[in-house]
């Protein structure tokens, strides 16, 4: 990957791509993002936040480790070009401050398999479950509190969720000891791209090595 670099940007820095280029067209919680340039140019963006779900939190690895679960809830690439995705996932997961374990999901309604995460080593853990949620359009429900009509729900799509741990062997064995659940085989299928069709404009975010900082 010559002449890629990757470093830590805010989070206003990330919300057009994430209103313009991802499917979701919504801004997660977001604690860390990371840019991934090609020389002065942000080409991709990966952010990582607070999961929606306190249960999810205490469900991985229970209780006593919930303080340590967020989730890989964003990754956008301008060209998608070939290696680009796992070579910003597995360094971003590098920079993270440590101990954490990390969840991020693929959703099987845009057809997301979730190749990267299988790339960089991540743990396949299966299909989230089968469940309605109140139909709120096109808001999330952990933002809209005044639903009007709470019998009218909307079938979730099940995603492919997988985990991962990052700190030293000592930290990451005892993740996996307390891992609640089960470790699978990755899933394989055909996948499918979306288009995008707007222009970005980012702001240069990587230091000059000569500004004296």
């Amino acid at each position: 990957m010559n002449n890629y670099s990757i470093c830590q940007i805010s989070s206003k820095e990330t919300y057009q791509w994430l209103l313009n280029i991802h499917y979701a067209k919504r801004i997660p919680n977001i604690m860390f993002a990371y840019g991934l340039y090609k020389l002065n140019e942000l080409v991709g963006i990966v952010t990582y936040g607070k999961p929606a779900s306190n249960s999810l939190c205490i469900g991985v690895c229970g209780k006593e480790n919930s303080k340590y679960v967020i989730e890989l809830n964003r990754l956008c690439l301008r060209y998608n070009k070939k290696n680009e995705a796992s070579f910003l996932v597995s360094n971003s997961l590098r920079l993270l401050p440590k101990p954490k374990i990390i969840v991020s999901y693929a959703d099987t309604k845009q057809t997301h398999i979730g190749y990267i995460y299988q790339a960089t080593n991540f743990l396949y853990t299966g299909l989230s479950a089968k469940r309605t949620d109140v139909d709120t359009g096109n808001k999330h429900g952990r933002h809209y509190s005044k639903v009007l009509d709470k019998t009218k729900r909307v079938v979730r799509s099940q995603k492919h969720r997988y985990i991962i741990f990052v700190g030293n062997k000592r930290q990451k064995k005892h993740f996996l000891n307390n891992l609640r659940y089960k470790i699978q085989e990755y899933p394989k299928g055909d996948i499918e791209y979306y288009k995008i069709d707007k222009k970005i404009f980012t702001q240069l975010s990587l230091i000059d090595i000569n500004d004296g900082s």
